[in-house]
C-alpha cells in the first residue's frame, strides 16, 4: 500500500538504485521525468495487471488515481444516451490517462477503459498533487503530453470525419501497435469497432484487406503486425500528424 502524503515524499539518498529502476521504467512518460522528480513519486506508484475491458473510471465520477501504462492500453470513450460510445484518444506506455485532474477538475464526461490487457501504474491523485508542489517539472511535462493528446483528440475527429475505413483501421492498429510495443496483441473484432464506432462487418472487410495484403494476421482474436512499414503506407496521414505532434511536444515518439 502506498504511504499517505505528508508534505513531499523523504529522499532516501539511494540514488542509484532510483536511477536504475527508472532506467527500467517501461512507461515513457516517467522515463522522461528528471531523477528527482521520479524519486519523489516512486514511493506513491502501484504496479497492477489490468484486464481487457477494465473500467478505471466511469462518466461523471471522482477520479481517484491517474494512470501510466506500461504494456497496456487505454481508451478514452464518450458515452452517447442512444448509441455505443466512442472512442476519442488512445493512451500507452507514452503518456497516462488522468489530464482532467491535471487540469483541475475531479471528474469528467468521458470513460477510461482498458482495451489491451497489460501492465499499468496507478498514482492516487493525492500524491500527484503533493509532489506537483514541490516540483514543477512534473507539471511541466504532464501540460506538454495534454497539449499531446488534445492534439491527438483533434485529428481523430477530422479522421472519423473524413477517410476511409480501412485507412482508419490501418492507424488505428499502428496507434495500438506503438503504444503496446508488441507486434502481437489480443483484439476482437467486436471490440475494433466499436473504437471505431463502425459495426462489425466494416472491420471485417478492413482487416480481411490488410491481412490479404500481407500487413496483418488476425487469429482467434489476436492481431500481429507483419509489416509496419507498409502499414503506415496504408493508413491515413493522421498516424504520421499524431506522432509528429507527441515527438515536438514531448522530444520522443510514441512509436
Amino acid at each position: 500500500m502506498a504511504p499517505t502524503p505528508h508534505g513531499p515524499p523523504p529522499r532516501t539518498g539511494d540514488d542509484d538504485s532510483h536511477t536504475a529502476e527508472q532506467g527500467a521504467e517501461r512507461n515513457e512518460l516517467l522515463n522522461a521525468l528528471p531523477a528527482g522528480v521520479y524519486a519523489r513519486l516512486l514511493p506513491y506508484l502501484e504496479s497492477a495487471e489490468v484486464p481487457s475491458k477494465h473500467v478505471l473510471w466511469k462518466p461523471d465520477a471522482p477520479i481517484r488515481s491517474v494512470y501510466f501504462p506500461r504494456s497496456c492500453v487505454l481508451s478514452h470513450l464518450v458515452p452517447l444516451a442512444s448509441e455505443a460510445p466512442v472512442e476519442a484518444a488512445t493512451v500507452g506506455r507514452e503518456g497516462f490517462a488522468g489530464v482532467p485532474v491535471l487540469l483541475g477538475a475531479d471528474s469528467t464526461s468521458t470513460e477510461a477503459l482498458v482495451q489491451v490487457a497489460g501492465e499499468l501504474v496507478r498514482l492516487p491523485v493525492a500524491a500527484l498533487r503533493e509532489v506537483q508542489a514541490h516540483d514543477g517539472a512534473l507539471t511541466a511535462l504532464l501540460l506538454r503530453y495534454a497539449q499531446a493528446l488534445y492534439e491527438q483528440t483533434a485529428q481523430s475527429v477530422a479522421c472519423n470525419r473524413r477517410h476511409a475505413m480501412e485507412e482508419r483501421c490501418a492507424r488505428w492498429l499502428l496507434m495500438t501497435y506503438d503504444r503496446v510495443g508488441a507486434e502481437s496483441f489480443a483484439l476482437t473484432q467486436e471490440f475494433l469497432a466499436a473504437m471505431l464506432g463502425v459495426r462489425r462487418a466494416s472491420v471485417t472487410v478492413a482487416a480481411g484487406m490488410l491481412q490479404q495484403a500481407g500487413l496483418i494476421t488476425y487469429r482467434r482474436g489476436r492481431i500481429t503486425i507483419l509489416d509496419g512499414e507498409r502499414l503506415e503506407q496504408a493508413a491515413c496521414e493522421c498516424y504520421s500528424v499524431v506522432r509528429a505532434q507527441h515527438e515536438r511536444l514531448l522530444g520522443y515518439s510514441p512509436a
